[in-house]
């Protein structure tokens, strides 16, 4: 029985990473990063966006910033959200995973 593959590494905690502003750029560069992977391979995901713990102050700004309000410095953890899909996007998304582990 093959092995599962290792699960991704948490984000180093570094003093680059400590700001809030920071974590939630780096969570629109994932979500970003997996929105063009995903269209490369013809998926559409209509609801991915990052959610932190108030996201009600924290925007993207129109030049693809971050404009973290008063709360940037408190925010812990910024979550890349998937949103819903549609039984297709979701047996497209499942054929994508299978095809590339058969690689």
């Amino acid at each position: 029985m093959p092995s599962k593959p290792p699960l991704p590494r948490r984000t180093p905690q570094s003093a680059a990473f400590n700001s809030g502003a920071a974590k939630v750029k780096e969570a629109m560069d994932a979500r970003d990063a997996l929105a063009t992977a995903l269209t490369r391979a013809g998926i559409q995901l209509p609801a991915m966006d990052v959610r932190t713990p108030w996201a009600d102050t924290v925007r993207e700004d129109d030049e693809g910033g971050v404009d973290a309000s008063e709360h940037a410095g408190e925010i812990r953890y910024a979550l890349v959200h998937l949103g819903v899909c549609s039984a297709p996007v979701a047996h497209a998304l499942a054929t994508a995973i299978t095809n590339g582990l058969a690689r």
